[in-house]
């Protein structure tokens, strides 16, 4: 994408991130996915696109794993809806892809809710797959482990290997 600057996300620019993620999910209440920590420690690790006029245009939280040598993790991708379609979040995820290749990782990993059908075939274009293990049910259509998060929170778990 030609109209947006992609940078390294810092602490700063946490107030402008938490006040629209919950209208770029649709209403739903996402901002508990992003207390500041996030920006404390994995700015590094993160990117953040602006359009043109300095705007916020989407950003993605991710990290390499401490635990899992070969892994980076996306713990979340955001895009302004009016920029959708457009190739912005497939641009996010190309940074964070060099950034894991040039740190030797051999996969990316990130997880959606199973009903939210629009991440599920957004990741599968980008080349992840969706984990059909051992304790996954299909749910929503979609193979998923139930109770993943707060023993409550079904999640499909994709993972890309680069």
């Amino acid at each position: 994408m030609t109209e947006v600057r992609f940078r390294r996300p810092t602490e700063g620019d946490y107030l402008a991130m938490v006040r629209v993620i919950d209208d770029w999910w649709g209403g739903r209440d996402m901002q508990w996915l992003l207390p500041r920590l996030w920006l404390q420690h994995f700015s590094s690790s993160s990117w953040l696109a602006e359009s043109r006029d300095g705007g916020l245009a989407g950003f993605l939280v991710g990290f390499l794993s401490q635990d899992r040598a070969d892994t980076a993790y996306c713990r979340l991708i955001a895009t302004n809806p009016n920029m959708r379609r457009q190739g912005l979040a497939r641009d996010l995820y190309e940074h964070f892809f060099a950034d894991a290749r040039a740190a030797g990782r051999s996969r990316v990993v990130a997880i959606t809710w199973p009903g939210n059908r629009a991440s599920i075939a957004f990741h599968r274009s980008l080349g992840f797959e969706v984990d059909a293990g051992p304790g996954t049910q299909n749910l929503y259509g979609t193979p998923a482990y139930p109770g993943y998060d707060f023993d409550s929170e079904d999640r499909t778990v994709l993972t890309k290997v680069l």
